[in-house]
């Protein structure tokens, strides 16, 4: 049993997060947790028994936030306040001042991190950090080379930690895609983002349409904002836009890239470990990536899924039409994309790693 006590604020919570916190917990780790009363995950805290509170945070600013942790600081007395995601992060910041504990912040895409912004010094350039958790090296490779006028982040400040998992929460079965059309022999292929520029959505779209006509290829695109005017036009002067289905937000996202052949993630820059291609690496769906940010770092080109060069249509063209010609290639990296979840990103291993900064942090706790 260990004497360490974590206070971890954070907001809605995902489930590698959650499983970080539950295997913290299993290890003796004393861990509250404040976050949002609905958390989607909030029920598996519960039932590990993980002690939490509700708190939801109006904004970076909340002063009645920023006093309810400082109340939990100053009755839990906690050794490491860890801060996730952006709201807890300032009001954190704000909530340890003149107190008397290590402050660990979580970083999960790369840059926009500017010494020239005053709202960086409100939280990660902010001296009263003593760590921030880089979910991919690429993460913590961009704030080493972040500096201005002799200012820089002290590298033992960084540390890298990637994001956990457990291929137990992925089991959910495919989905039937004939109720779009798709025949059952189709070869398909999935995007699933929130769109923004930096995705590469539109590049995804055009990178499809230059596929040969003879391709039985069906494209699905899954997120927020995919039916954008620009987007659809670019699929309308498709020479196959019957091929393209565009589903927008899908609480089953994770059947839908269950039942595909490959997932796609063009991102042109600031990517961290993405979600989505993680989920498709645990349905055995096979991954292509830019080499944007950290998406080296998940998908090994060439044995867990195929890495392209960030912008390029041609190129992505290339790697689909070889998956869809080589069958037995691509049921081989999907395989290998799974494992290399089960071996590489062990929700187990991100604890440990975790535990190891904390006992860093607080020799003798």
């Amino acid at each position: 049993m260990s004497d360490l006590r974590i206070l971890i604020v954070t907001d809605q919570g995902d489930r590698p997060e959650t499983g970080m916190v539950i295997k913290l917990h299993e290890a003796g780790v004393g861990v509250r947790v404040l976050c949002w009363e609905d958390c989607p995950y909030v029920r598996w805290l519960g039932d590990a028994g993980v002690p939490y509170e509700p708190l939801r945070l109006a904004g970076k600013r909340d002063r009645a936030g920023t006093r309810e942790i400082a109340r939990h600081l100053d009755e839990y007395r906690p050794h490491v306040l860890h801060l996730l995601r952006k709201q807890p992060i300032f009001n954190g910041l704000a909530a340890a001042k003149g107190r008397s504990v290590k402050v660990v912040l979580y970083r999960g895409i790369v840059g926009n991190v500017s010494f020239l912004n005053p709202l960086d010094w409100m939280s990660f350039l902010n001296p009263r950090v003593d760590r921030i958790v880089c979910v991919a090296e690429a993460v913590r490779q961009e704030f080493l080379r972040l500096g201005f006028a002799g200012l820089r982040i002290p590298p033992d400040k960084l540390v890298t930690i990637h994001k956990g998992h457990d291929l137990n929460w992925y089991r959910d079965p495919p989905a039937d895609l004939g109720e779009f059309g798709i025949p059952p022999s189709a070869f398909v292929v999935n995007c699933v983002a929130n769109v923004r520029p930096r995705k590469g959505i539109a590049l995804f779209i055009d990178a499809c349409a230059s596929l040969p006509a003879d391709l039985d290829m069906h494209f699905l695109l899954i997120g927020r904002g995919m039916d954008s005017p620009d987007l659809l036009q670019r699929i309308a002067r498709s020479p196959h836009p019957d091929r393209f289905h565009v589903l927008g937000f899908r609480s089953d996202a994770a059947e839908l890239m269950a039942a595909s052949d490959v997932s796609v993630l063009p991102s042109l820059r600031r990517e961290g470990l993405p979600r989505s291609i993680i989920e498709s690496m645990s349905y055995r769906t096979t991954p292509v990536v830019s080499d944007a940010g950290g998406n080296p770092e998940l998908v090994e080109h060439g044995s867990s899924g195929l890495v392209v060069p960030a912008g390029d249509v041609g190129a992505l063209a290339d790697a689909l039409a070889s998956l869809w010609r080589d069958r037995d290639l691509c049921r081989e990296l999907g395989e290998n994309a799974r494992n290399r979840i089960r071996h590489d990103f062990d929700v187990a291993e991100t604890a440990r790693k975790t535990l190891e900064l904390y006992r860093e942090l607080v020799p003798g706790a």
